[in-house]
Formats: C-alpha cells, sequence, structure tokens
C-alpha cells in the first residue's frame, strides 16, 4: 500500500506539471495542441464535480464546456492563474450552483443545501483489493454524509486535490478540510466496519 501511495503521488505530480506547461504554451502561442491536451487532462473531473452537484449528465457536459471557453477566453490572462486546477473546478462550482439557483428558484444555493451526488469510484488500481459487497457497503456509507463532507472527501479521495486547494475551490478554511474528511474517514470505517487509512494531504515541494 505504501508504493501504490508513492506511486499515486509520483503521478500527480506528473500531471501537475504537465498541466503548467500547458498552460503556459496556452498563454503565450494559443497553442490550440495544448488547449486540447488541457481539456483531455481535466474535462472528466470537473464533469464529475459538475454532475455530483448537478445531478444531469447532459447540463455538467454544458458547464465544463462552459468552463473550457471561458479558458480560452482568458487565455492571455492565464500566466497570472497560479493554481489551474483550483482555478477551473471554482468556475465549474459556481456555474453548478448558479444553474440551480437560475432554475430551481432558490434565493440563495451552497453545497451545504445542495444534496451531493455521489460519485465515487472504486474501480481503479488503488481499490483493487475491494470486493464487490465492500464496495457497496462503502458507497452507501458515503451516501449518508452530509453534502460538503461528501464532496470535500471525492475532491480529496478521487480527483486526488490537496487539501490546500478544496479549500480555496470551496470557500472554506484548511481546517475545516481536514476536520470534514476526519467525519467522513471515521463515519464510513464505522458503517462498512474497515480499518481504512486516513487520506493524506499530498503535498509538494515549493516552486522556484
Amino acid at each position: 500500500m505504501a508504493e501504490t501511495a508513492e506511486l499515486i503521488g509520483d503521478i500527480d505530480m506528473e500531471k501537475r506539471e504537465l498541466i503548467a506547461q500547458l498552460q503556459r504554451k496556452v498563454a503565450l502561442c494559443d497553442d490550440m495542441t495544448a488547449y486540447r491536451g488541457l481539456y483531455d487532462l481535466l474535462h472528466q473531473e470537473l464533469f464529475l464535480f459538475s454532475y455530483s452537484i448537478i445531478k444531469s449528465r447532459e447540463v455538467a457536459e454544458e458547464i465544463v464546456s462552459d468552463v473550457f471557453i471561458k479558458l480560452w477566453r482568458i487565455r492571455n490572462e492565464l500566466l497570472a492563474i497560479g493554481n489551474l486546477t483550483v482555478f477551473l473546478y471554482t468556475i465549474a462550482k459556481n456555474l453548478s450552483i448558479n444553474h440551480i439557483t437560475r432554475n430551481y428558484k432558490y434565493p440563495k444555493v451552497s453545497l451545504d443545501s445542495i444534496e451531493v451526488e455521489n460519485v465515487a469510484n472504486f474501480d481503479n488500481g488503488e481499490e483493487l483489493f475491494i470486493t464487490a459487497e465492500l464496495a457497496r457497503r462503502i458507497q452507501k456509507a458515503i451516501d449518508t454524509l452530509p453534502p460538503q463532507c461528501k464532496i470535500i472527501f471525492q475532491l480529496v479521495r478521487e480527483s486526488g486535490l490537496k487539501h490546500k486547494e478544496v479549500a480555496a475551490i470551496l470557500n472554506i478554511s484548511e481546517l475545516t478540510v481536514r476536520n470534514q474528511l476526519v467525519i467522513a474517514v471515521k463515519k464510513i470505517a464505522a458503517s462498512a466496519q474497515l480499518s481504512i487509512p486516513p487520506v493524506r494531504n499530498r503535498t509538494l515541494p515549493p516552486t522556484a
């Protein structure tokens, strides 16, 4: 398991570095190939994030398309964006919440008031040891989490985002992220009768 976690950390690092490279190419060269590369890297994660809020695949796809349209329109400003992933997730969150507010006539909507869809996935290499029955119990446990707690767990566990990034996307403190993760892991472990290792906050070395 330690080797798996280390490998996932390396993959995350490579992905972040690739995103930064593509970001620079789009900003400096109007590089459509790099733009498509960003889309391929981030589309699925952004779609699942929006879908967890909207619960409509069609609308989630439209929102992700709008996110990348905006990305292209402001391409000349991209060098000023320190963390493009956080930036795009934040746009997706705002567009998703705005859609609910606009279409369901809620005066004000927050993630705390939205029943978030569970999009957790246990088919990846890290979870191959999980049986179908165990996966069902874990999914059921995740379903019982409060909306904000559920989406924090999914962003960290499924999307591999750091605590700091999740805090920025959801406009909450890192302490809240950590506390909500502890709650999530304890509830899931208790409901599924598991001993789940804590979700680690993978940090990156400071960039030059």
